[in-house]
């Protein structure tokens, strides 16, 4: 429709136009020593700190979508043309890898967006105040509120990656850059500091009557001895930096604004994990829905009427609005994670005044917000989605997710996030990528090569993270149901793969991804809309 485009067209320039007026701001306050890394340090090191963070958060969030999106592609088809996707690809698919990825990828995610908070965010002080003359309001809206951090993290960082990394995953992967990034991921989760997760996700999966599986053999004793060494390591360190972030909040030892007092720091700290929580939870829950009946997931109004609208809403207008919600909570949880950072973030002047006593050396690492993100990633994070993954309707009945749900949606509408898709499409022809299709063919071409074990169904078993398919041209009938073909119950996940899913409880679920041209949100049933498709993939 050309009204639509046109309106896409406005989105995607005023979103552009913000970005770098963004960016300037950035760079302004970073050289004018009003963060806390260039304060502290020097300007040039703050902004090569933030540059080389923001870059590997590209890798983290994009990586993801194209690793998992390559799961039921026979790796020998691109052995050859790819051989560093291929080391990647093979390794990270080996036995319970893939959640081991997964759950140290996300606790990189949360700590990176803690050292570009911490390199980029705006913190003013008494040498300097403002800008460039600029107004004060001005100064307010984008830099005291966080927002030009905000849209810098969220375009630059993670949205735009996410849309190539979709859609052009062999060559997205094709370098040392995704190799060494898996490697850290997966040095993260040996380390046992998120280890207490595995704790929550068997609990969950005992409550859920599904008792999680592995795809490993069984643990011999001494195996045991060292993993549940950790799970009791992981629950001291998070015990430990509760205790080191309230201690630092009471004695006012935290970068927060010094207007606020200590027990508003902790009431607000708990709300935005809670919101945070939420976010995550919906997610992975509304993903879980989309195989369900109409009347499974409350449409027909018997559970209720947050159940009956939230099912509406998602899942009409091709899905767009599934994937609308998508990129309207990504900026909520950006922005939610820049404001705990700024809570938890430890700021200590004279090592007389170390939180408990500890040596300089580590209170240098409490000052960087490590502590804060370890609990980020436990207590609002991972542990959400595996208890919604486990019970996911109990999410769309509530209606405080249904309250986000909406305001995503209307997030998202603004369009202040846009930019990413004109920073992808640039990127794209810069870099010269191809999509996968030019290298080993579209579904039904290689469908004869399909592995025996990705063939037919992607069977994601308790405690197992579904590996996704890529994105291809058009989209195919994706079905969540092994019996879909008698119940008619499909989803066009992706545009070349037709295999099933089946998300079931305890799982890390990867993020949904929100395609290549930005969704249109839709609250009329009778709205149609042609153009784009959404795809359930990253």
């Amino acid at each position: 429709m050309p009204g639509s485009n046109a309106i896409q067209m406005i989105k995607q320039g005023y979103s552009s136009i913000l970005l770098v007026f963004s960016i300037a701001l950035i760079v302004g306050i970073i050289f004018t020593e009003q963060t806390r890394l260039s304060h502290n340090s020097h300007p040039v090191v703050a902004l090569v700190v933030l540059l080389v963070s923001v870059t590997w958060l590209t890798m983290v969030e994009g990586g993801q979508g194209a690793l998992v999106g390559l799961g039921p592609v026979d790796p020998d088809l691109y052995k050859e043309s790819h051989k560093l996707t291929h080391k990647c690809t093979t390794f990270v698919f080996k036995g319970d890898n893939l959640n081991r990825y997964l759950l140290g990828r996300q606790f990189m995610v949360i700590l990176i967006v803690f050292v570009v908070e911490l390199s980029g965010a705006y913190h003013s002080s008494e040498d300097h105040d403002g800008l460039w003359g600029l107004p004060g309001w001005l100064i307010t809206i984008f830099l005291g509120s966080g927002l030009a951090m905000i849209m810098f993290t969220c375009m630059v960082g993670q949205l735009n990656s996410e849309i190539i990394g979709c859609h052009y995953m062999l060559d997205y992967l094709n370098s040392w850059f995704a190799v060494i990034t898996i490697w850290v991921a997966m040095g993260i989760e040996f380390s046992g500091i998120l280890h207490i997760c595995y704790l929550v996700q068997q609990s969950v999966g005992y409550i859920a009557g599904q008792p999680i599986q592995s795809n490993e053999p069984p643990r011999g004793l001494l195996q045991n001895i060292f993993f549940y060494g950790r799970c009791l390591f992981s629950i001291a360190l998070l015990a430990f930096s509760f205790a080191v972030t309230f201690s630092a909040i009471f004695q006012k030892k935290t970068t927060v604004w010094e207007s606020v007092p200590p027990y508003a720091s902790v009431i607000i700290f708990f709300v935005l994990m809670g919101v945070i929580g939420v976010l995550e939870g919906s997610q992975i829950a509304y993903f879980a829905c989309v195989k369900m009946q109409k009347v499974e997931r409350g449409e027909d109004g018997k559970m209720g009427y947050f159940a009956k609208r939230s099912s509406e809403i998602l899942f009409r207008n091709e899905n767009h609005n599934l994937a609308a919600f998508l990129v309207g909570r990504q900026l909520c949880v950006v922005s939610c994670m820049f404001f705990i950072a700024r809570i938890t973030a430890v700021k200590v002047e004279t090592p007389e005044d170390n939180i408990f006593g500890v040596p300089n050396g580590v209170q240098k690492i409490f000052n960087t917000g490590l502590l804060g993100a370890i609990i980020v990633a436990v207590v609002a994070s991972v542990s959400w989605r595996l208890i919604a993954s486990a019970f996911p309707l109990q999410f769309f009945k509530n209606p405080i997710p249904y309250f986000f749900l909406r305001f995503c949606l209307v997030l998202e509408m603004t369009g202040i996030l846009h930019g990413a898709w004109v920073i992808a499409n640039i990127i794209i022809k810069l870099s010269g990528v191809q999509r996968d299709e030019i290298y080993i063919g579209t579904a039904e071409e290689r469908a004869a090569a399909l592995t025996k074990k990705n063939s037919d169904v992607t069977d994601a078993k308790a405690g197992q993270i579904i590996p996704e398919v890529n994105v291809g041209e058009e989209p195919p009938n994706y079905s969540f149901d092994e019996d879909a073909d008698a119940k008619h119950e499909t989803v066009s996940v992706t545009r070349n793969n037709s295999n099933v899913m089946d998300a079931k409880a305890g799982q890390i679920i990867p993020i949904v991804s929100i395609g290549e041209q930005p969704p249109s949100v839709s609250f009329d049933d009778a709205v149609d809309v042609n153009k784009g498709t959404v795809d359930l993939c990253c």
